[in-house]
């Protein structure tokens, strides 16, 4: 156990032995709404320990977890809570965000106008959105809906054109054209969040339905997943729904919803395990469920092979083999047994979606808390373990060393940083030189302010102080937690007379820093 916990919050999220919280008499509770089978009981056995082991190491206030094997559903409970503070307890009914597992319900939307005949895989996507423009005029021209949601574009992700801002999802569709790729179209593999945002909006124009209804319409209906929703803000009129946490100060705390609208086709599903389990069957049954086609066999087989191959070597020894990413889903191998699944991801949210096709298996796991988060993949591995009947991948002792290895590399980061400190320098000119107002065309407008201490920076939703690192470059102190921007360096330049006519930031780290272009006087 980390020694910097906080005892008594601990002893809220997990149960440890440390007396009643607020009068609670169990205050890790385990709640359940469905009998578990008798031929699953001997395999789950010891389950609801290993929960509450994996909740307790890694800080983390409630889980949910759903499995299903041969049609029937052999585990559906919540572990903790989805109000710490409240004490109320997670349940399997319990809304969270699935972030990234949004993205297969787009692919899914697409299949179904595949099957009606309206889109075809690979025809290009300007086919259905003439106004598709990329800084790439090839991959422009090239780009087929195939690509867009299986990673190929060439584009890195260039999150932060959207993360906490107030653009549009019309805005960063226009904004699409201005973003510098890494690689050529289809080169590698590449995750890219803004082509499934794009995947949305093809979707909305062939139909002339947004997604949120083409989702609805052709899957929640058909499902039964009548809770589920696609904002943050629907969530929170919901009677059972979690809150967000991540640690902060070395104490586990709730943070703001992160509303994600704009990006939505990319990840702003919310749902519960019980509602989910009914999409991983329709998936493992090739697009039935309940006796009726949701989708084609054809569409269902396709989303669940590779089209891309995904860089890495696979940890064989913990039953890993090769990967790949299909349309929306990742496709690979475990124990011996081919596996179908995906992440996801928002503040305060992290969540593991997987299904065994072959063996007939599939998990969902939702958890309330985000940052060093290994527990939904390590809860699906372990479930997959026991209905398998296999020896057990100590999963475990795996994330504790993968911590301690990501804590080595940060501090092998800061001291790396401020060895490069050049100490003893001063800017070249004034703060009022340094003022004014600066633009990029994707990333939107910046405002630098001078003050009498210094330089103070607004972007859209964020802002913090510029404090002097050395020469004409600054560190962003953000003015509150939980930005992106916080302790970036921001380094300005000037023309051949001396005007500053420019700031450089690395807001995306897979190409070079952003270029923010100063707005001459009377523009």
């Amino acid at each position: 156990m980390n020694t910097w916990r906080v005892m008594p919050l601990l002893a809220v999220l997990v149960g440890v032995s440390s007396g009643p919280v607020l009068g609670q008499q169990d205050p890790s509770p385990v709640v359940s709404t469905h009998p578990q089978p008798a031929a699953a009981a001997e395999s789950l056995n010891g389950f609801d320990e290993f929960v509450r082991m994996v909740m307790e190491e890694f800080d983390i206030p409630g889980v949910a977890v759903a499995a299903i094997q041969d049609g029937e559903i052999v585990i559906s409970k919540g572990w903790g809570y989805r109000n710490v503070e409240e004490q109320l307890p997670m349940t399997d009914e319990t809304l969270l965000a699935i972030g990234s597992n949004s993205k297969s319900f787009t692919a899914m939307v697409l299949g179904t106008l595949v099957d009606e005949g309206k889109i075809e895989w690979d025809e290009p996507v300007k086919t259905y959105l003439p106004d598709f423009n990329l800084y790439d005029d090839a991959a422009e021209e090239a780009m087929t809906v195939r690509d867009i949601i299986s990673h190929r574009s060439g584009l890195p992700r260039h999150d932060r054109l959207w993360s906490h801002r107030s653009t549009t999802r019309q805005e960063i569709f226009e904004r699409l054209q201005y973003l510098e790729p890494t690689v050529t179209h289809r080169a590698r593999w590449q995750y890219q969040n803004l082509m499934f945002m794009t995947a949305g909006l093809l979707g909305a124009r062939v139909t002339g339905k947004s997604w949120e209804e083409n989702v609805r319409e052709r899957i929640f209906e058909p499902l039964g997943m009548y809770r589920s929703n696609f904002s943050v803000d629907d969530s929170q009129r919901d009677a059972n729904h979690a809150l967000p946490y991540q640690t902060r100060d070395d104490v586990v705390q709730p943070v703001p919803f992160h509303n994600i609208d704009q990006i939505g086709p990319a990840g702003s599903i919310n749902s519960s395990v019980d509602m989910m389990i009914r999409y991983i069957q329709m998936n493992i049954d090739e697009g039935v469920y309940n006796g009726k086609r949701i989708i084609s066999e054809e569409v269902a087989r396709e989303m669940q092979i590779p089209h891309s191959q995904v860089p890495g070597e696979p940890d064989f020894e913990k039953k890993e083999g090769y990967g790949g990413y299909g349309l929306a889903l990742w496709v690979t191998t475990y124990q011996g047994r081919k596996m179908v699944r995906h992440g996801g991801g928002i503040d305060g949210f992290i969540s593991q979606m997987a299904w065994m096709p072959h063996a007939k298996i599939g998990v969902m796991v939702l958890t309330n808390y985000s940052g060093f988060n290994p527990v939904p993949n390590m809860l699906m591995h372990n479930v997959f373990d026991r209905l398998l009947g296999v020896e057990e991948v100590d999963w475990f002792a795996a994330a504790k060393e993968n911590r301690e290895a990501a804590r080595t590399a940060r501090e092998e980061r800061e001291k790396k940083r401020a060895d490069e400190r050049h100490e003893g320098t001063s800017p070249s000119h004034t703060w009022a030189d340094y003022a004014g107002t600066y633009e990029h065309p994707a990333y939107g407008t910046v405002i630098m302010h001078a003050r009498q201490a210094g330089l103070h920076m607004v972007m859209d939703q964020w802002s913090g102080n510029l404090n002097h690192y050395h020469y004409d470059v600054f560190e962003v102190e953000a003015d509150g937690p939980g930005q992106a921007i916080d302790n970036m360096l921001v380094s300005f330049g000037y023309t051949t007379e001396g005007e500053v006519d420019r700031f450089m930031m690395p807001l995306e780290s897979n190409v070079g820093d952003i270029v923010f272009t100063r707005r001459k006087a009377g523009n």
